[in-house]
């Protein structure tokens, strides 16, 4: 369990002094006007989340990030459908099938432009998705906690949600290059987990990707699958129940881990 220290209505996760959302869990020893300082061992649940095609649209700033790369190098653009089929397992990969697709390699300097050109165009036309902040503020009420692992590269992931406010929401950031791994290898999620005080558990996956889903299970964690994303609807085989949009996903995740009381 995770030790939340109250002060009024605000809740601190006492092993790390983040700030975590009010209290949710209403007993006699923690609620908003109760005892100015109370302990309450409550079990905080984590929702781990994917980035790209999950929580965020970063597919415009992707495309035009790719394709300002092909132009410097006479290449043929891409459209954004053909894009979307290219990411989820890091930038490395995506610009080898990038290339791959013009028949070329990548040349040694593709990888620095193209992370330098992004990184100044990070937040040009990503957004949202649709419902997700007012989901992730009503499942902050319930005693969720959230956490982002993605094969983004951290500081761009973080610059990414910075710019679209959800950055404070998170009590941890697990990026392509944090860690020795990446997913689908669970010992990303897992370190990622670790990173925001989670437990095994109390976790649930929500992601778009065949690696979200490899990785939740082989971690033992369960996973739902953002039908809304970029992933082929075949990489849902394995997870343990499909949503429509991010509303329905909330709605499952409290299914699957009701609070406890």
């Amino acid at each position: 369990m995770t030790a939340v220290a109250c002060i009024g209505g605000s809740c601190f996760a006492t092993r790390s002094g983040v700030a975590a959302p009010p209290c949710a869990v209403k007993t006699n020893r923690c609620y908003p006007g109760s005892n100015p300082i109370a302990e309450c061992n409550i079990v905080l649940r984590t929702l781990l989340l994917d980035l790209d095609g999950t929580l965020v649209d970063t597919l415009p700033d992707l495309t035009a990030a790719l394709n300002r790369l092909m132009a410097a190098r006479a290449l043929p653009p891409f459209p954004p459908a053909e894009v979307a089929t290219m990411v989820g397992d890091g930038v490395a990969v995506l610009l080898a099938r990038a290339f791959a697709a013009r028949g070329r390699e990548p040349d040694p300097e593709a990888l620095a432009a193209f992370m330098a050109d992004y990184e100044s165009h990070v937040a040009v036309e990503s957004r949202l998705f649709p419902g997700v902040r007012p989901a992730l503020d009503d499942l902050a009420g319930q005693g969720w906690q959230f956490a982002v692992c993605t094969n983004k590269p951290e500081g761009a992931a973080r610059a990414l949600l910075d710019s679209l406010g959800v950055l404070p929401l998170l009590r941890a950031v697990g990026g392509g290059d944090s860690f020795p791994t990446r997913k689908p290898d669970p010992a990303h999620l897992l370190a990622t987990l670790a990173r925001a005080g989670g437990e095994v558990a109390q976790t649930v996956v929500l992601g778009d990707h065949r690696n979200d889903v490899t990785a939740a299970r082989q971690a033992g964690v369960p996973c739902i699958f953002a039908v809304w994303g970029y992933g082929a609807p075949s990489m849902a085989e394995g997870s343990t129940a499909v949503a429509r949009d991010f509303a329905e996903a909330a709605a499952i995740a409290n299914r699957l881990l009701p609070p406890s009381r």
